[in-house]
């Protein structure tokens, strides 16, 4: 039973340090949103990605790294709109 307790208090502090790690109320949104930021920042870190995917579009470095920044403000589009509980 202590196992289990630290093995929880364990998960609840990754998810307070770590906002990309999701908790119980998560939303889909929120979680995939979080997903498309990471794959984007990824691409903007490791050079030799960034330049693959400049090559491909046939765009400049500098044209695809604005593309991706900019994507990342709202990745998968607005949120969706909450319903209110009476």
């Amino acid at each position: 039973m202590a196992e289990r307790y630290n093995i929880h208090s364990q998960l609840e502090h990754l998810q307070s340090k770590y906002i990309g790690t999701g908790h119980a109320d998560t939303t889909k949104w929120e979680w995939a949103s979080n997903i498309h930021r990471d794959t984007y920042a990824s691409y903007l870190g490791h050079f030799d990605l960034l330049n693959y995917i400049a090559i491909a579009e046939n765009e400049t470095k500098a044209k695809v790294r604005f593309n991706l920044l900019k994507k990342m403000i709202q990745p998968c589009g607005p949120p969706p709109q909450k319903l209110e509980e009476n």
